[in-house]
């Protein structure tokens, strides 16, 4: 080993060392800046704290395996996590419907405490009203549905929305704006008749008979 090698080894190592430490500090801040979006994007689509956690884990394990794959200059870190995250959805109900999920589970599931149960259950107890709007989104086409919830309940811009699912902001925005038509058309249809101003029941009979009295009058 030669004197100018034996000094340089120590200068790449100590670069090395450097690079991850500053790796490990950004993993770490991406993920207290999206665990509890993430969280609760499972827990609008599980009641199981179990399964909540076990995809909450599964994204950011990816997320770390894949982190030196993310480039700032196509979009968010949020958006790319989010892909990530839709993806580990998407690879879990393949398996759910193939049957395969629990012996997998099983194999590895890393069991939740008291603590974390009550935590996740808290969680997903406030994504109730998320369930719901997910629930009522049903009658949307996929790729409308899919829009919708990244933007307006996830909270994503429509920019972002874009790098996650792949396409442009201009289709986004378009078929951002045909779901929330359809939603609208669909409430107005659901509204009581009352709130659309159309007299009922009881006050369109006395309105009638009013209306005749009135005229007996006359």
């Amino acid at each position: 080993m030669t004197e100018k090698t034996a000094g340089t080894r120590p200068t790449a190592e100590a670069a090395e060392q450097t690079a991850w430490a500053g790796a490990a500090a950004e993993f770490e801040r991406l993920y207290r800046a999206n665990i509890d979006a993430v969280t609760a994007y499972f827990a609008r689509r599980t009641t199981d704290p179990q399964l909540v956690a076990d995809l909450t884990a599964d994204t950011f394990v990816t997320v770390i395996t894949s982190f030196g794959s993310f480039d700032p200059r196509k979009g968010s870190a949020r958006a790319w996590v989010f892909g990530i995250a839709r993806h580990v959805y998407a690879a879990h109900c393949e398996a759910y419907s193939q049957q395969q999920h629990k012996l997998r589970r099983l194999a590895g599931r890393r069991d939740l405490d008291q603590d974390q149960v009550e935590e996740l259950l808290g969680r997903i107890d406030a994504e109730r009203a998320g369930r719901g709007l997910i629930a009522a989104l049903a009658m949307l086409p996929e790729r409308e549905r899919t829009v919708i919830e990244l933007v307006d309940v996830a909270g994503l811009r429509p920019k972002d929305a874009a790098t996650a699912l792949g396409l442009t902001p201009g289709t986004v925005r378009m078929r951002l704006m045909r779901a929330r038509a359809s939603l609208r058309r669909q409430a107005a249809r659901d509204a009581p008749a009352s709130a659309r101003g159309v007299p009922t029941g009881p006050h369109t009979a006395a309105g009638s008979t009013n209306t005749s009295q009135m005229g007996d009058r006359k």
